[in-house]
This record gives structure tokens, C-alpha cells and sequence, in this order.
């Protein structure tokens, strides 16, 4: 073989190989760009992994299921905390009920083995039950009395904390804008920090949760 040839050989393998690393390189920049970083770049962060409850913890052995992607709440009373405790934040929920069902989402609460949690707020879900506070209310703080929500579709519930201020959005419409008094004390208040719960309200009521995430604030 030539001395030309050789060259040719050795010129076509180091173009080869500079065309490898390139390669791997736009690889790995790819990878480092792909959905589980664009997902978490925005600051949102599941609580609920779509499989199991992982992360969560159940009080009075509560009648919480996870079915095709969903927490089926049904049953007695019972609550499903986060283990996870958050101080600002903002907070999603996809929400369907079952007309007459009852339920809530609490925030800033704390995990308790009986009762209705007495620390934290409870964002009402409720479109049809008897009782008159509707879904979005701050329960025994700000009460609404009609809601955007319907039965039998999904909507998304959207709580924001900041400081003393919470905002409540029911499919990006505001419901709620409150301010806690400064010194606001005992059953419901904002406290310092504190779990999310889900609210097992009666036997009767069936209603499903998804898409459970939360994007934390600065203080």
C-alpha cells in the first residue's frame, strides 16, 4: 500500500471517529434537555407517582385506592397526608365527584391518627352533597355557596400560598383571594408550615384525584 493511500485510509478514520464523539456528545446534550428535566424546570413537583401511594401516609386505615392512575376516595371518614410539609406554595389537583360526594384538600396541616385535622386549612370539595360549602370555599373560614365545578368532570383545583395570602382556583378561575389576620390563632390558620391531606368524608361519597403536584415558593 501507498504512502497516498494510507494517508487516505487514516484520514477517512480519524473523520469517522471525530464524527462519533460528536455524536455522543449531541447525545448527551439531548438527554440532559429531554422531559424529565423540562418537567422539573418549571418548579413543579408530583406528589402522587400515578402507581402507588408513596409518599403519603394514612390516618384511621382509610379507604384510599389507586386505580388507573387515579386515588379512588371512598368511604368513613379518613385522611391521606403528604409526608412531605410545604410553607408557600403552589398546589394542583385534577378533581372528578360523584353527585353527593364530599371531600377536601387540606393544607398546612398536620398528620393526626383520628378526627378532622385541626391544624391547616381545608379547600372544600363539594359540588353536590348537602351540605351548603361548596368546592373552593375555605372551609369555616370563607365560605362559597356555588361553584364553577360540575359532577362527573374533571376540574382543576388550584391553591396558592404565599405568607398569609391564599388564592383558590377553580379551571384557572379565582374564587378565592384571602388574607389570614396577622396573629390569626386555633381551627382553621395558616401556622408556619404543614402537610396536604385528602378528605375521606362519608360512605357515600366517591370522589377520584390525579395529577396531585406541587411547585414550592420562595418564602
Amino acid at each position: 500500500m501507498n504512502k497516498y493511500r494510507s494517508q487516505s485510509y487514516f484520514n477517512v478514520f480519524t473523520g469517522l471517529m471525530a464524527a462519533l464523539v460528536i455524536s455522543s456528545v449531541l447525545g448527551s446534550t439531548t438527554a440532559c434537555s429531554g422531559d424529565n428535566n423540562a418537567a422539573s424546570a418549571d418548579g413543579w413537583v408530583d406528589l402522587f407517582n400515578g402507581k402507588d401511594l408513596t409518599g403519603w401516609k394514612i390516618a384511621e386505615g382509610g379507604p384510599f385506592e389507586v386505580k388507573d392512575g387515579v386515588i379512588v376516595v371512598t368511604g368513613k371518614r379518613s385522611h391521606l397526608f403528604t409526608e412531605e410539609e410545604f410553607k408557600n406554595f403552589e398546589f394542583k389537583a385534577d378533581v372528578k365527584t360523584t353527585p353527593g360526594s364530599n371531600s377536601g384538600i387540606f393544607f398546612h396541616t398536620k398528620f393526626q391518627e383520628e378526627g378532622w385535622p385541626t391544624q391547616g386549612y381545608e379547600s372544600q370539595v363539594n359540588v353536590s352533597h348537602k351540605d351548603p360549602v361548596k368546592t373552593g370555599s375555605l372551609y369555616n373560614r370563607v365560605k362559597l355557596f356555588k361553584t364553577p365545578a360540575k359532577d362527573n368532570e374533571w376540574w382543576t383545583q388550584h391553591i396558592i400560598v404565599k405568607g398569609r395570602h391564599v388564592i383558590v382556583k377553580i379551571n384557572d378561575e379565582t374564587v378565592i383571594d384571602y388574607t389570614e389576620p396577622e396573629g390569626a390563632t386555633g381551627s382553621p390558620s395558616l401556622g408556619d408550615k404543614g402537610s396536604f391531606a385528602i378528605q375521606a368524608h362519608d360512605p357515600k361519597s366517591v370522589v377520584y384525584y390525579k395529577n396531585i403536584k406541587v411547585k414550592p415558593l420562595a418564602d
